[in-house]
């Protein structure tokens, strides 16, 4: 049975690895930070089973956890690029083709062969919980994907496995604590929900917005989502606020839009503004590092036609596709 905790488990291995690497390598700050975040990927399911069990020691250690990534993000610096020479990869490029791109192809894929088969088994009342569980068969699906890919990467190039984590470690160290974004993120939007934003976002909304009219409140919504997503750098973050103050109330309740409808292209219009900010820094900020590009900006520069276009053609579908 595939369980979403073995993806954790894989995590938390790897961070050990990275970590390791960087502590032979005598890069303390990020030799520390690795080992701690794999000790919160490790330990996470026992601070969840000890929590139920009344006891809370094991959150408030995670908790210190966290403060301690805080401290030690600023410490860390990016490491010197240690790859080949560009003759050498420019040959090994054309020597392999497009294959190079058969894993990336693969991640998608395979995920959404998981979610079909979940979708046919709740259809057709079969059961896939030998397979799955009962976890989310798209979270359960992407980390298959990702193993498959990796497997596919390693037949194609003839590689060590080891030179996945090495070539892993280098990447993770190039992101360095922006690697991490989107998860904070995500949790950042859950902190906000839970604390009642998207409760005073509502309230504002209805005094600004004539919410008599349902393209109103569709505009506040995709708005919206842009808005906190520009802020706050990620979708995963804007879209339980708004999704809780607009899209519910508003959208759902109010105007009997389909829920499905709004979730997937409300989170893909919060996607436009991940394309505009640079808040987003492991998207827009870190690859212009990556790149060593003279314009930093140089990536939302390139993006910001196509959030434009995107939004547009999400309002028009939200409309069509919401109400029918």
């Amino acid at each position: 049975m595939l369980r979403i905790e073995y993806a954790w488990w894989l995590l938390a291995a790897f961070f050990f690895a990275a970590a390791w690497m960087n502590l032979h390598d005598r890069r303390w700050p990020a030799a520390a930070f690795w080992m701690v975040l794999a000790l919160l990927f490790a330990g996470g399911d026992f601070a969840i089973a000890a929590k139920a069990a009344g006891d809370t020691r094991p959150m408030q250690l995670a908790g210190l956890c966290v403060v301690a990534l805080a401290l030690l993000a600023p410490l860390m610096h990016r490491p010197a690029p240690a790859e080949r020479p560009a003759e050498e990869r420019l040959a090994s490029a054309l020597y392999f083709g497009h294959r190079l791109f058969l894993p990336a192809f693969l991640i998608p894929l395979v995920t959404i062969a998981f979610a079909l088969i979940d979708l046919a088994s709740k259809k057709y009342g079969f059961s896939i919980d030998w397979l799955i569980g009962s976890g989310s068969a798209t979270l359960v699906g992407l980390v298959a994907a990702c193993v498959i890919a990796l497997l596919a990467a390693l037949s194609i190039t003839r590689s060590r496995p080891g030179l996945a984590v090495t070539e892993g470690r280098r990447l993770l160290d190039s992101l360095g604590w922006a690697a991490l974004l989107p998860l904070v993120l995500a949790a950042l939007g859950g902190v906000f929900t839970a604390t009642g934003v998207g409760n005073a976002v509502a309230a504002i909304v209805a005094n600004i917005v004539p919410t008599q009219h349902a393209f109103a409140c569709v505009l506040a919504y995709a708005f919206g989502m842009v808005s906190f997503t520009v802020i706050m750098g990620n979708a995963f973050a804007a879209f339980p606020v708004i999704t809780a103050g607009i899209g519910l109330p508003l959208l759902i309740r109010l105007h009997g839009a389909d829920a499905a409808v709004v979730g997937s292209l409300g989170m893909l219009t919060g996607y436009c503004g991940t394309l505009l900010t640079p808040m987003a820094a492991n998207f827009n900020i870190v690859p212009a590092v990556l790149l060593e590009l003279d314009d930093r900006n140089g990536v939302i520069r390139a993006q910001w036609p196509t959030a434009v276009m995107l939004l547009a053609l999400n309002l028009a579908l939200m409309m069509w596709l919401a109400f029918r």
